[in-house]
């Protein structure tokens, strides 16, 4: 199984675990308004499951673990939580906001 989050606009809508044909069969709706996230994948990292502060080597999945009201940014393939403050930049390499120094 895998999660999987639904894009409306850039906006994830919600997140489900499925399986990737149960996605393509159409049963959930356009197959091309969900995007596969990693529950495991935080910074741009991939950590062991149920260990998130020992990264593993695995493949990291668009940067974050998508929820509900995040950004789904197509050009960086990530997902990200809303700005928490018109000051706070956005770290391309984690898509990870960050605040001013």
């Amino acid at each position: 199984m895998s999660h999987f989050a639904k894009i409306k606009d850039g906006i994830v809508q919600q997140v489900i675990v499925a399986e990737q044909d149960v996605i393509d069969s159409g049963s959930m709706g356009d197959p091309t308004d969900w995007v596969q996230t990693s529950y495991n994948t935080y910074r741009g990292i991939h950590y062991t499951p149920n260990n998130h502060k020992l990264p593993d080597g695995g493949i990291p999945l668009r940067k974050n673990y998508a929820s509900k009201g995040h950004t789904y940014d197509e050009e960086r393939d990530a997902f990200y939580a809303p700005q928490p403050d018109p000051s706070w930049v956005l770290n391309e390499e984690t898509c990870i906001w960050e605040p001013p120094q």
